[in-house]
């Protein structure tokens, strides 16, 4: 069995070294013994008690600031060293057959432990420094020697408190996180090595130990400075397991003293030394078989060697599952092995395919790397399309951006030096054309972002294999960026023309269209719901200023008055109501104002029924005279029913009827107009919109709207905002498609071939292929770790 041990303590280092050598950490988890203790707890003593040499820097302050792993390696005796004892020497023999080695240093012996230790300080300095802070990166020191057992020990800082010198203000927090993270391994065996003379339960190391392993059964404790203690007292109880038991048990030591170290007592007298004090002393001398360096080398080999035999299958399938990881990461990386001119066409053909398949699918929403975080790809376009081009039109408002000034003097503009019988068609479509394109902005907007879009998923479509030829993936980004900016002409173009075809013919026949009479209803009908709700208000100011005037001289006011009062309110809104139409414009004719009262609505849409309107009121049997034909001229009456007059006479009006529409309201216009330079007198002018004497202007100077102008505005307002409604919803319509099928779905169809016609050529194929450095670095050192791994799987094997 003890064979049996030490090939797999031999095993364990050969994977140690392995690892070491190509991985640079303990990838693996392999069972060691990780020394843990307070600063002058005796660690190092312990450590060089063990391997019976001198060869640990020692000081004040924290000496062993990395951590050191240190194989001791049991080698064949000659025959004059052989007294049988481990740890025990022929001072004059010494050092014939002991060595020391640095993993840092390879192929070099060390048989003097005194240049040991000056090159573990060395070292340590290179490292950590000169300011006494500690580093995470071990050292790695073999020791061959027959005096010593096979063991694999860690030796690391020990636990301080207050900072001293240049070390950092946490070295506390840093110390107590680098052993943590040794002893929280599961293969690791904790030897906690506490000093005899102050209580255990101030321990570092045991708390550390419990942290990590609650129940005790990884964790040996070592007593140091059992000879220190106070006399009267021992620590029979604490060896004995009473205090703290642990399951591996207590183990008691004498180390050397200051005074001893400074003499440089031999190691061995020193042995001999520590085993005499347990065999004599009354406390120990029954347990003196469990105590001294000679029990715990022996003690630490045994336990180690069968914590060995019991986490091997865990080392085992620890290292079938690195192995998987380490061969699907290589495989990431391709094959690095290709030669050939076919073998290359093919490979950039294939890496081709898949880029283009990827773009597309990235569109389609087919794609196997759907993002769960963000929208992208086709959700991204149909979003553009839906929401953000679809809430641009929405917030287009169709006139805010023409005042009423505006449509006055457009009116005007366009009957030229004529006067204003009717209004005008020019001025309508002068008007809406400016309108309609304001939807060039958002429309071209949503070109652009479909656009960006695409290029973004053009520039995510590189999977790991293609990451391995930067100058490939770069090509391949390119050619298509060439043909989405390619295709962003045409497309934008397209999107230009069709606000181009709205703006050049102004369909006013379209069904969906308000219609003159409509809108003439929809403006007569505002216009009386406007003076409505005045005259309401009107009636409730006069209302509550006789009710507070009451109050002030009564005092109260009783329910009766306020019932009066509902009924005066109720009253006037019904006559306010009535009275509404004929607060008009105040040059309609008496036939106008008595059709506005009753049915001025059904008149006016009547213009699309096949039966004539009949109007009730004189005089407006004559289409000359009717509301219609003078807002609309012609078209307006034949499309309201009434008889088309002769078409010599279709835009005079008649002077036979009086008083007619156009003669009431060109009275104050001409007086208006008589001096158009001068500015109106203000005892002369009337005004425009009530009568009254005196001038009303403008900020401009002009003079204020009439009350026709004003219902002029209104009527052209609203047929601008019918007709932009209905060219919105056809532009939110057709640019998606336009969209579509110019940028999105054209370069779907000819990606693939764009990429194999600009691309697929022998003379690229060289610089196509070539592999970014770091790839091959990366690969190459996926090749090493599997192999690594495949040799420590090897070596298991041969024991196992």
């Amino acid at each position: 069995m003890a064979a049996l041990g030490d090939d797999l303590l031999g095993t364990v280092n050969k994977l140690q070294d392995l690892v070491f050598n190509t991985i640079g950490n303990d990838s693996l988890d392999l069972p060691q013994i990780v020394v843990v203790g307070s600063q002058s707890a005796g660690k190092s003593s312990v450590l060089e008690n063990i391997v019976g040499r001198d060869f640990l820097p020692r000081g004040s302050g924290i000496v062993t600031r990395r951590p050191l792993i240190l194989q001791l390696i049991n080698v064949p005796k000659d025959d004059a060293e052989d007294d049988g004892n481990v740890g025990y020497r022929n001072p004059t023999q010494a050092g014939r057959n002991e060595w020391a080695e640095f993993h840092h240093i390879p192929n070099r012996r060390f048989n003097d432990f005194g240049d040991v230790k000056r090159e573990i300080e060395n070292e340590t300095a290179r490292v950590a420094g000169n300011n006494k802070g500690i580093n995470r990166q071990p050292i790695n020191l073999k020791i061959f020697s027959p005096h010593v057992l096979n063991l694999t020990l860690v030796d690391l800082p020990g636990l301080t408190k207050v900072p001293i010198g240049d070390q950092p203000t946490d070295i506390e927090k840093q110390t107590r996180n680098l052993i943590s993270e040794y002893i929280a391994k599961p293969n690791s065996i904790i030897l906690a090595v506490s000093p005899a003379n102050v209580d255990i339960v101030n321990s570092e190391a045991l708390k550390l130990a419990r942290h990590v392993d609650p129940l005790g059964r990884r964790t040996i404790g070592v007593l140091t400075k059992v000879d220190l203690m106070d006399h009267g007292t021992n620590a029979l109880d604490i060896l004995s397991g009473r205090v703290y038991p642990l399951k591996l048990g207590w183990i008691g030591v004498v180390n050397r003293s200051q005074q001893d170290i400074q003499g440089n007592k031999p190691m061995d007298e020193a042995l001999k030394s520590e085993a005499e004090f347990f065999k004599h002393h009354p406390a120990y001398r029954n347990i003196a078989n469990r105590c001294g360096t000679q029990f715990l080398a022996k003690t630490l080999n045994t336990t180690l060697m069968a914590h060995i035999r019991d986490r091997l299958p865990d080392i085992k399938a620890r290292l079938n599952t690195l192995m998987g990881q380490t061969q699907q990461e290589l495989a990431s990386y391709g094959d690095m092995h290709f030669s050939g001119k076919e073998h290359r066409g093919s490979l950039i053909l294939q890496l081709m395919t898949r880029f283009a398949t990827a773009f597309i699918s990235s569109i389609d929403g087919t794609s196997t790397d759907i993002s769960t975080k963000e929208l992208c790809g086709g959700a991204r376009i149909y979003y553009i399309f839906n929401s953000v081009f679809g809430s641009s039109l929405e917030s287009i408002d169709p006139t805010s951006n023409l005042s009423a000034e505006d449509i006055r003097t457009a009116i005007r503009n366009s009957t030229g030096p004529r006067p204003s019988l009717f209004v005008p068609e020019m001025a309508f479509d002068l008007l809406v054309k400016p309108q309609i394109k304001l939807l060039e902005v958002p429309s071209q907007r949503c070109v652009e972002l479909v656009y960006e879009e695409l290029i973004k998923i053009c520039h995510t479509c590189g999977s790991t294999e293609l990451s391995r030829f930067p100058r490939l993936q770069a090509k391949l980004i390119e050619v298509v960026s060439d043909l989405l900016r390619e295709r962003l002409g045409p497309a934008s173009g397209y999107v230009e023309s069709l606000i181009a075809i709205q703006r050049a013919y102004i369909n006013t026949n379209h069904p969906n269209f308000l219609g003159a009479a409509a809108a003439m209803s929809h403006v007569v009908s505002s216009r009386q719901e406007r003076e409505r709700k005045r005259l309401i208000q009107e009636e409730r100011e006069r209302r509550e200023r006789r009710r507070m005037k009451e109050l002030g001289a009564n005092g109260t006011d009783t329910p009766a008055d306020e019932e009066e009062e509902t009924a005066a309110t109720e009253k006037t809104e019904s006559i306010a109501v009535r009275k509404a139409p004929a607060k008009g414009p105040r040059s309609l004719s008496p036939a106008v104002r008595d059709t506005a009262h009753g049915g001025i609505a059904a008149a006016l849409n009547g213009g699309r029924s096949s039966s004539p309107s009949r109007f009730n009121g004189q005089g407006l049997g004559n289409a000359k005279d009717s509301f219609l034909n003078y807002f609309f001229g012609k078209d307006g009456a034949i499309a309201s029913g009434a008889t088309p007059p002769n078409a010599s006479t279709s835009r005079h009006v008649s002077n036979s009827v009086e008083p007619t529409f156009s003669q009431s309201i060109r009275r104050p216009e001409e007086k208006a107009l008589r001096s158009p330079v001068q500015s109106v007198r203000a005892d002369d002018a009337l005004d425009f919109a009530g009568g009254s004497k005196g001038t009303d202007l403008t900020n401009h100077g002009e003079p204020a709207m009439t009350e026709r102008e004003a219902m002029e505005t209104e009527l052209i307002r609203a047929l601008i905002s019918s007709y932009f409604n209905i060219v919105r919803e056809s532009i939110a319509d057709q640019v998606p498609k336009a969209i579509m099928h110019l940028l999105v779905n054209h370069c779907k169809d000819v990606v693939q071939n764009r990429l194999v016609s600009e691309l697929y050529k022998e003379s690229l194929f060289e610089e196509l292929l070539y592999e970014d450095d770091t790839v091959k670095k990366e690969r190459e050192k996926c090749e090493k770790l599997l192999q690594t791994y495949r040799e420590a799987a090897k070596i298991i094997g041969e024991v196992v």
